[in-house]
Protein backbone atom coordinates (compact mmCIF):
# COMPACT_ATOMS: atom_id res chain seq x y z
CA UNK A 1 0.00 0.00 0.00
CA UNK A 2 1.59 3.22 -1.12
CA UNK A 3 0.54 6.77 -1.81
CA UNK A 4 -0.33 9.98 -0.12
CA UNK A 5 -2.71 8.51 2.46
CA UNK A 6 -0.15 6.04 3.80
CA UNK A 7 2.32 8.75 4.82
CA UNK A 8 -0.14 11.17 6.42
CA UNK A 9 -0.39 9.48 9.81
CA UNK A 10 3.31 8.55 10.28
CA UNK A 11 4.36 12.05 9.28
CA UNK A 12 1.86 13.67 11.65
CA UNK A 13 2.84 11.22 14.39
CA UNK A 14 6.53 12.11 13.94
CA UNK A 15 5.78 15.85 14.05
CA UNK A 16 3.71 15.52 17.22
CA UNK A 17 6.12 13.09 18.93
CA UNK A 18 9.14 15.34 18.37
CA UNK A 19 7.21 18.45 19.41
CA UNK A 20 5.73 16.96 22.58
CA UNK A 21 9.09 15.50 23.61
CA UNK A 22 10.76 18.88 23.29
CA UNK A 23 7.95 20.71 25.10
CA UNK A 24 8.17 18.15 27.88
CA UNK A 25 11.84 19.04 28.38
CA UNK A 26 10.87 22.72 28.64
CA UNK A 27 8.15 21.87 31.15
CA UNK A 28 10.75 19.98 33.19
CA UNK A 29 13.09 22.96 33.50
CA UNK A 30 10.20 25.02 34.88
CA UNK A 31 9.29 22.33 37.40
CA UNK A 32 5.99 21.25 35.84
CA UNK A 33 6.80 17.54 36.16
CA UNK A 34 7.16 17.72 39.93
CA UNK A 35 8.96 14.75 41.42
CA UNK A 36 9.45 13.20 37.98
CA UNK A 37 11.67 16.10 36.90
CA UNK A 38 15.20 15.77 35.65
CA UNK A 39 16.06 19.40 36.41
CA UNK A 40 13.00 20.54 38.33
CA UNK A 41 13.83 24.23 38.12
CA UNK A 42 15.54 26.82 35.97
CA UNK A 43 18.68 27.02 38.14
CA UNK A 44 19.39 23.32 37.75
CA UNK A 45 18.81 23.57 34.02
CA UNK A 46 21.27 26.48 33.79
CA UNK A 47 23.87 24.42 35.66
CA UNK A 48 23.29 21.54 33.25
CA UNK A 49 23.63 23.89 30.27
CA UNK A 50 26.88 25.24 31.73
CA UNK A 51 28.08 21.64 31.96
CA UNK A 52 27.25 21.02 28.28
CA UNK A 53 28.82 24.30 27.16
CA UNK A 54 31.92 24.11 29.34
CA UNK A 55 34.01 25.23 26.35
CA UNK A 56 32.16 28.59 26.18
CA UNK A 57 32.49 31.59 28.49
CA UNK A 58 29.95 31.39 31.35
CA UNK A 59 27.85 34.23 29.91
CA UNK A 60 27.44 32.34 26.62
CA UNK A 61 26.53 29.20 28.53
CA UNK A 62 23.74 31.13 30.26
CA UNK A 63 22.66 32.63 26.93
CA UNK A 64 22.60 29.09 25.52
CA UNK A 65 20.08 28.04 28.18
CA UNK A 66 17.75 30.88 27.21
CA UNK A 67 18.27 30.40 23.46
CA UNK A 68 17.69 26.65 23.69
CA UNK A 69 14.52 27.16 25.71
CA UNK A 70 13.20 29.74 23.25
CA UNK A 71 13.88 27.42 20.31
CA UNK A 72 12.49 24.40 22.19
CA UNK A 73 9.20 26.25 22.54
CA UNK A 74 9.02 27.94 19.14
CA UNK A 75 10.07 25.07 16.87
CA UNK A 76 7.77 22.41 18.42
CA UNK A 77 4.80 24.77 18.23
CA UNK A 78 5.60 25.32 14.56
CA UNK A 79 5.69 21.54 14.06
CA UNK A 80 2.38 20.99 15.84
CA UNK A 81 0.66 23.71 13.84
CA UNK A 82 2.40 22.78 10.62
CA UNK A 83 3.58 26.34 10.13
CA UNK A 84 6.78 26.62 8.10
CA UNK A 85 7.06 22.90 8.75
CA UNK A 86 10.23 22.29 6.74
CA UNK A 87 12.06 25.19 8.43
CA UNK A 88 10.91 23.98 11.85
CA UNK A 89 12.02 20.41 11.10
CA UNK A 90 15.47 21.58 9.99
CA UNK A 91 15.69 23.79 13.07
CA UNK A 92 14.85 20.90 15.38
CA UNK A 93 17.26 18.60 13.54
CA UNK A 94 20.17 21.01 13.92
CA UNK A 95 19.28 21.96 17.50
CA UNK A 96 19.17 18.31 18.57
CA UNK A 97 22.35 17.57 16.62
CA UNK A 98 24.13 20.34 18.54
CA UNK A 99 22.73 18.94 21.81
CA UNK A 100 23.87 15.43 20.88
CA UNK A 101 27.42 16.54 20.11
CA UNK A 102 27.59 18.72 23.24
CA UNK A 103 26.24 15.93 25.42
CA UNK A 104 28.70 13.45 23.91
CA UNK A 105 31.68 15.75 24.47
CA UNK A 106 30.68 16.84 27.98
CA UNK A 107 29.04 13.71 29.38
CA UNK A 108 30.12 10.80 27.19
CA UNK A 109 28.56 8.67 24.49
CA UNK A 110 25.90 7.00 26.65
CA UNK A 111 23.89 10.06 27.73
CA UNK A 112 22.64 11.25 24.31
CA UNK A 113 21.91 7.61 23.44
CA UNK A 114 19.83 7.17 26.62
CA UNK A 115 17.80 10.30 25.83
CA UNK A 116 17.44 9.39 22.12
CA UNK A 117 18.82 12.77 21.05
CA UNK A 118 20.42 11.27 17.94
CA UNK A 119 17.12 9.61 17.03
CA UNK A 120 15.21 12.86 17.51
CA UNK A 121 17.65 14.70 15.29
CA UNK A 122 17.48 12.01 12.61
CA UNK A 123 13.68 12.00 12.77
CA UNK A 124 13.56 15.78 12.38
CA UNK A 125 15.85 15.64 9.34
CA UNK A 126 13.70 12.85 7.86
CA UNK A 127 10.67 15.07 8.39
CA UNK A 128 12.47 18.03 6.75
CA UNK A 129 12.99 16.00 3.58
CA UNK A 130 9.31 15.17 3.03
CA UNK A 131 7.87 16.48 -0.22
CA UNK A 132 4.52 17.45 1.29
CA UNK A 133 3.13 17.79 4.78
CA UNK A 134 -0.30 16.66 5.93
CA UNK A 135 -2.61 18.55 8.28
CA UNK A 136 -0.68 21.83 8.27
CA UNK A 137 -1.28 25.55 8.20
CA UNK A 138 1.22 25.50 5.32
CA UNK A 139 -1.32 23.59 3.22
CA UNK A 140 -4.06 26.08 4.04
CA UNK A 141 -1.96 29.11 3.13
CA UNK A 142 -0.70 27.57 -0.11
CA UNK A 143 -4.26 27.06 -1.35
CA UNK A 144 -5.20 30.72 -0.97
Amino acid sequence: MTGKNTIQFPQLFLRIAIAVTMLSAVADRFGFWGENSTWGNWQNFEKYTQQLTFFLPASLGTFSAYAATFLEILLPLMLILGFKTRIAAYGVGFLLLIFAFSMTIALGVKVPLDYSVWVGSAGAFLLAFQEKYSFTIDNLTNKI
